[in-house]
């Protein structure tokens, strides 16, 4: 007798044991269709898998929560099953799910080329209208050895070789192919559909090791429906046109090369922006009262070891040796920095909370492969802050962080925030006891700071549990910022201490925080967010004053005085082309005002404005729109 309980609370009782396809089809004809796995104690399976005990069971459909990542994980292995019947060759090696859809990546001595990618599209829809049943099958580990290899597919066999003896090990049939893999799957190819489509190719060495073998990485993406396939096809079409590096040259922000992997030249124009954003968080910064510090670049690794960074951070850490043998490494973050400024003089409850910020330039040994424009770089600026303080001063101070960061967010943009609470890694610092109370401090926190939050079960620091802030962009991209840690570990490990209303000592608690994350990196967000039209008081050239005729130079460089009088970052073209020309010109730089002047304009003492974007123009007295100019330009913290 198997009695399953169901989300809504009833229970069906069977005689013996019970697949989840039987189930689908007592409770109705209906779900019996749109069934796509089971859900048995909390865990994804088979279909068609055998209930034989008590348990809770949810039938998954394509609403369900995890049905996304079921249809990606197959539509893997059916475009792997086009590969193989398209080019018999190829040898299949590993096909997960990711975020955006899925790939496979396969070996095979000729490349495959974007037509490649049509004809494995057009094999994989007529699988999919094939409905070949899914099947689960169990192996012995030494037959499924010589079958893979006898295939030709050594891939797959060392993968076997590599697992534990005592697991099971599970295959999955398709019509003619035979894949290994845990599962769950789909009952057939069909109930896949039609919503998936192959992206792009790319290279991978086997197993992420750069001393194997390079594999072909086929990218695909896909969806529950046609709809959503689309808006993500929309969404990638209008990431490319909002490309930062793209924009970046366009607008001559900056660039990047050879000679200085990673790091960043910077542009007038692009400066300027830095400068903008840096200006507005320290303004910010300055009136939640944190005390802004410096601290060297170059630092012993001595420190590093005894704050735990050398041992977990080493590989990233860029190092270099002075005359008298010392080793010593460019700092990759700033916290034990701040610990040593900290420890100077004697502190007192009194002094509690320190709130230590830096814009700290740190550099990180990133792989070549992983970095990308601003959004991945080895030199970085973050707008780092510590704020040491008591323990009973968590809440607090974690209610407070977050209003300002949610703040922030509001005036440059973003309304739509997401936060994950990351609790404890495999690998980590600190007893389990100290990591219970940072978790329970951190949870209690965001209690009262009315935060709603979602799991990201062991994906803290590896000194303590964090909140993470995800941003949703303007076309729906989730970018993940903002950062708050609470750290037992560090002031212990770097003996910082303070006196406390007792008069005995005791150690301060350390709450690791960023808002904008790196300043390249947030930067890079907000053009792709603005796609380059930046507000007006982040853009570089706020108004460009321009000439139709000879005859109007003295007055537009009169305009040009008038606006910077008033602060305002203002340019002049009065060079001897069309004033269409220069209207596409300094629209295509994202200009966000043109004053256009002529004859008549400068008889007058009037302008033309024109706003990017808009056909529309106004003409204005001078003055009107220099003081229009001025008050639309005024940051949001004004």
């Amino acid at each position: 007798m198997a009695a399953l309980t169901l989300p809504d609370g009833s229970i069906r009782e069977y005689e013996g044991s019970v697949t989840g396809a039987a189930v689908a089809a007592d409770i109705g004809p209906g779900l019996a269709k749109a069934a796509l796995a089971i859900i048995v104690d909390g865990e994804m399976l088979d279909l068609a898998l055998e209930i034989e005990a008590d348990a809770s069971l949810e039938i998954v459909t394509a609403k369900s929560e995890g049905a996304l990542e079921l249809i990606r994980h197959d539509a893997a292995h059916v475009m792997a099953e086009a590969v193989k019947e398209l080019y018999p060759d190829a040898q299949v090696t590993i096909g997960p799910a990711i975020d955006t859809g899925f790939y496979y990546d396969f070996s095979r001595g000729e490349a495959f080329v974007p037509d490649d990618l049509e004809k494995i599209e057009a094999r994989m829809h007529e699988i999919v209208k094939r409905d070949e049943a899914i099947t689960r099958e169990v192996w012995d580990r030494k037959d499924a050895i010589t079958f893979f290899k006898e295939q030709g597919e050594f891939y797959k066999a060392e993968l076997i070789e590599g697992i534990d003896s005592d697991e099971p090990l599970g295959m999955y049939r398709q019509g003619d192919f035979i894949d290994l893999c845990r599962g769950p799957h789909l009952p057939s190819t069909g109930k896949l559909g039609h919503a998936f489509k192959l992206m792009s190719i790319a290279g991978a060495y086997w197993r992420g090791d750069s001393r194997k073998e390079m594999l072909q990485r086929i990218y695909g993406t896909a969806w529950i429906n046609q709809k959503d396939l689309d808006a993500y096809l929309h969404q990638i079409e209008e990431a490319e046109k909002r490309d930062h590096r793209k924009l970046g040259r366009e607008m001559n922000l900056f660039h990047l090369q050879e000679e200085a992997m990673g790091s960043v030249f910077w542009h007038p124009n692009g400066w300027t922006l830095y400068r903008e954003v840096e200006a507005y968080v320290r303004r910010k910064l300055d009136k939640a009262d944190y005390k802004e510090v410096k601290t060297p670049q170059l630092i012993d690794r001595k420190l590093w070891e005894a704050s735990g960074h050398w041992e977990k951070f080493r590989e990233h850490m860029f190092t270099t040796e002075s005359d008298d043998d010392r080793v010593l490494a460019l700092k990759p973050m700033n916290c034990p920095a701040h610990v040593q400024i900290f420890r100077q003089g004697i502190k007192s409850y009194r002094d509690l909370p320190l709130r230590m910020a830096e814009f700290g330039s740190c550099h990180r040994n990133e792989p070549h492969g992983a970095l990308h424009g601003l959004l991945r770089v080895r030199q970085m600026t973050q707008d780092d802050a510590h704020i040491f303080c008591t323990e009973d001063q968590i809440t607090s101070e974690t209610k407070a962080f977050c209003d300002l960061l949610l703040e922030m967010y509001r005036e440059l943009g973003f309304d739509e925030v997401v936060v994950k609470f990351a609790d404890r890694p495999d690998v980590r610092s600190g007893a389990d006891d100290v990591w219970d109370k940072a978790e329970a401090a951190l949870r209690d926190a965001t209690k009262a700071a009315g935060l709603d939050v979602v799991m990201a079960p062991g994906e803290g620091a590896f000194y303590g549990p964090k909140l993470e802030f995800h941003l949703k962009d303007a076309i729906g991209r989730s970018w993940q910022c903002g950062t708050l840690q609470v750290d037992f570990v560090l002031p212990e490990r770097l003996d910082a201490e303070y006196v406390g209303e007792d008069g005995h000592r005791h150690r301060p608690v350390m709450l690791h925080r960023a808002i904008l994350g790196t300043l390249e990196r947030f930067i890079g967000i907000l053009i792709e967010q603005y796609a380059g039209r930046m507000p007006l008081w982040l853009a570089p050239v706020q108004v460009v004053v321009a000439t139709i005729t000879e005859a109007a130079d003295e007055a537009a460089i009169a305009a040009v005085k008038a606006l910077k009088s008033q602060g305002l970052r203002a340019e002049i073209d009065l060079r001897n082309e069309k004033i269409n020309y220069k209207v596409r010109e300094h629209s295509n730089a994202k200009v966000p005002a043109m004053f256009v002047l002529g004859g008549r304009e400068a008889e007058q003492g009037t302008v033309s404005v024109r706003r990017l974007g808009n056909k529309n123009q106004e003409v204005l007295a001078l003055q009107e729109a220099v003081d229009r100019i001025k008050i639309e330009a005024a940051a949001p913290d004004a």
